[in-house]
């Protein structure tokens, strides 16, 4: 079995030593001359391995003085409800306004897309029937927390003014709302969570380490003919959130 690159292994060094309680809370670590000695290795491979760890906020770097332990990143709570939808707009920017902090987001949408045979499983289509795509980065206090891309097919919302979500005069106001525009009644939500590992491409939107934990979540919305109206992939980074689900229990 194939070694680690050497960085990686000093990195997990380090982050055992950190945790465990090595150095303090805003204590400054041995230089990183000090550390390839210590370590057996080149400068460039003890740089890389703690710029690893300022990336996922174990550490960080005051200019001209050196390397610190950081105090630890707040992991804030995410809670899935179907009070989410009840609160009306946007279920991300009330989730954040409960956090205290401004929720925003950078989007693009794509009309008139073919849709893969995954997104046509979920939405009960066809494989190749049109759809409205779209990519969101979520923003808290203008720091990336929350990616997801969105299919909607056009059969229903094609000729509407909500055919675009982030468009018309409905922009932003989330599924739910924009659906009940053009007389479509959503009444469930279906969320299917997945641990999976970052990629490239959402470690660099994220500002995360490839390979750091992420949760996957597939929601789907229906009618209340049961039909589905939207799905779409959430990437949430373990670093930042634990998600907690919230169900209503009903009396016998």
């Amino acid at each position: 079995m194939p070694r680690e690159a050497p960085y990686l292994e000093v990195a997990d060094s380090l982050r055992a030593r950190v945790l465990a309680g090595e150095w303090d809370v805003g204590t400054r670590l041995p230089s990183r001359a000090q550390l390839a000695q210590e370590y057996g290795v080149g400068r460039n491979v003890t740089q890389r391995a703690m710029d690893r760890l300022i990336v996922e906020g174990l550490l960080e770097g005051r200019a001209g003085s050196g390397t610190y332990v950081r105090r630890p990143r707040e992991r804030l709570r995410m809670v899935r409800s179907r009070h989410r939808e009840r609160r009306g707009g946007s279920p991300f920017r009330a989730d954040m306004r409960e956090q205290g902090r401004s929720g925003t987001w950078e989007s693009h949408s794509q009309a008139r897309v073919p849709a893969p045979e995954f997104v046509a499983e979920r939405l009960a289509i066809d494989p190749g029937d049109l759809c409205v795509t779209t990519r969101y980065e979520f923003l808290a206090d203008g720091q990336p927390v929350q990616l997801s891309q969105s299919w909607e097919p056009m059969a229903i919302t094609d000729g509407t003014p909500v055919v675009l979500p982030e468009m018309g005069p409905l922009a932003g106001a989330g599924v739910v709302e924009r659906m009940r525009a053009i007389g479509v009644e959503v009444d469930t939500a279906v969320e299917v969570p997945r641990a999976a590992r970052a990629t490239q491409a959402q470690a660099n939107l994220l500002g995360i380490s490839v390979g750091d934990l992420v949760l996957q979540i597939e929601r789907t919305y229906y009618d209340t003919d049961g039909r589905p109206v939207e799905t779409a992939d959430i990437t949430v980074p373990d670093v930042r959130w634990e998600v907690a689900y919230e169900f209503g229990v009903e009396s016998p």
